[in-house]
């Protein structure tokens, strides 16, 4: 047998797969641990996680998933990796842990990568790192310096999150073009680290870490891992990838106008655009995609949305009859027509939405009618609502200069709503293609393909279960209507 690992590194938990690599089957996968790591927050707006609970966290789980399938560990002829994105990780000459790890969701660095955008300038900034430096990685390492000197002063090497997982795994800290660009240190113009905004910061070129393909043997398990892991000294690491990257690599979104879309607590729209552009106000984020390559530009367009999911969410807990699930729910809204008779929401409750410029309007109910709207006309006006905050950022995207015609999403969340789904392939025009994915397998069949096993992410995603397809109707025109009158309303 042939198994490929794959390894995702969440805030929320630490998930491994095993994948047949022939198949494409899952032969055992576990998530540790049960309940919500814990995020440290000593200040308002911080928060903090310890590398090594993530290690042994993923440890657990790995041991789980090899015990549960009765694999032998020389059967893994290699190992991906995806992880939580715009995290610091520093350590020593001895790649020793100088501190917790600053993650994703932490604020502390803003005012540091609005200083950097103001002092390089925006037209700097926009054309060389395509975003604003912003609450990234750099921004995060420049309060370190600022504010903790003496600790600064022993960083011997920079990483984000996958990378310090790949340094356990094999010895070596090495980090990927697509991992820099996530972190704010690439420049796009002149392909490679940008050296004005290192300068600035005042960080010396030695902190960052040997650059290694995204699909590619990165390193091999070391013989400590091995001991520690029940693995294969010289497995390959093969791949690694942020999450949202590595989404879209689990649904084969590589190519230029293909979109991956998530709707959970908050939205995610992540598109790949074949040429380097930005969003002159960043109200999007743009990134190196897996692909990316300097004779092959691939980028990553990530466009996220705080205000959706959680808005079916309280629908649910105070709008809804007591009691019903969301698929009773869905019903419902359906009862209503197209439109909910003029009745609009903007979804936007859930904090500053960056698609707005960082603005927080808030959430707001338009145009209700005490005489004719129900329940059911709440419930649809919400996942219109939602669907189209989806296709406002997408304009966005076409603005950009993508093509958007295929979204594909995981069968999950407010993607198995039918209504959610007829109303943004109808306001969007793209045909939403809806598969089982999953960001641990996703990881590991990029570990296939940096092994040489798949000659591509066509052949590696082959057996990805499809679900279903949902294209634009022929009649669109309520859709429409519906859309320019939300948007209507969020400009008041």
């Amino acid at each position: 047998m042939q198994y490929l690992l794959g390894l995702d590194i969440g805030s929320s938990s630490v998930k491994a797969s095993l994948v047949d690599a022939q198949s494409g089957a899952i032969v055992a996968q576990d998530f540790m641990p049960k309940v919500e790591q814990p995020i440290k927050a000593l200040k308002a707006g911080w928060a903090e996680q310890e590398p090594q609970m993530w290690y042994e966290n993923m440890s657990q789980a790995l041991a789980n998933c090899m015990k549960s399938s009765g694999a032998e560990a020389a059967d893994i002829k290699a190992i991906g990796i995806s992880y939580q994105m715009h995290g610091l990780v520093l350590v020593d000459k001895n790649q020793e842990v100088l501190r917790p790890a600053i993650i994703w969701c932490d604020s502390r660095a803003v005012p540091y990568g609005q200083n950097a955008f103001d002092t390089l300038g925006g037209d700097f900034c926009l054309s060389h790192l395509l975003n604003s430096p912003g609450n990234f990685t750099a921004a995060k390492l420049a309060w370190v310096k600022e504010n903790e000197p003496e600790l600064f002063a022993q960083v011997d090497k920079l990483m984000l999150p996958g990378d310090y997982i790949a340094m356990r795994l094999t010895g070596e800290i090495t980090t990927t073009t697509s991992g820099l660009s996530e972190g704010m240190f690439w420049d796009f113009q002149n392909n490679c680290v940008s050296k004005e905004l290192m300068e600035h910061f005042g960080f010396p070129m030695s902190l960052i870490p040997e650059i290694v393909p995204t699909f590619s043997v990165q390193g091999k398990v070391s013989a400590k891992a091995a001991a520690e892991l029940g693995l294969a000294e010289g497995t390959p690491v093969c791949y690694r990838g942020g999450d949202q990257p590595n989404n879209a690599l689990s649904l084969n979104v590589m190519k230029p106008g293909e979109i991956a879309a998530t709707g959970g607590t908050s939205g995610v729209v992540y598109g790949v655009l074949g040429k380097i552009n930005y969003d002159p106000l960043s109200r999007v984020n743009t990134f190196a995609h897996v692909n990316y390559s300097k004779e092959d530009t691939r980028l990553g367009v990530l466009l996220c949305i705080n205000g959706t999911g959680i808005l079916n969410a309280w629908m649910k807990r105070t709008v809804a009859p007591e009691g019903i699930g969301y698929a009773d729910m869905n019903d419902l809204a359906e009862t209503a027509p197209v439109g909910a008779e003029g009745l609009s929401i903007i979804p936007f409750g859930n904090g500053a939405e960056r698609v707005l410029q960082n603005e927080n309007p808030g959430a707001s109910v338009h145009g209700i009618n005490f005489n004719i709207h129900t329940k059911a006309h709440m419930l649809r006006a919400a996942q219109e609502g939602i669907a189209f905050s989806f296709a406002y950022g997408m304009e966005i995207m076409q603005n950009m200069g993508m093509d958007v015609k295929t979204i594909k999403a995981g069968h999950a969340n407010l993607f198995l709503s039918p209504l959610f789904r007829r109303t943004l392939a109808n306001v969007t025009g793209a045909t939403i293609e809806l598969y089982e994915t999953d960001g641990a397998v996703g990881a590991a069949k990029g570990a296939g393909i940096g092994a040489g096993l798949y000659k591509d992410s066509d052949e590696a995603f082959a057996s990805l279960k499809h679900f279903g397809t949902v294209a634009p109707e022929a009649e669109v025109a309520e859709y429409k209507a519906a859309y320019e009158r939300w948007k209507a309303c969020l400009g008041k």
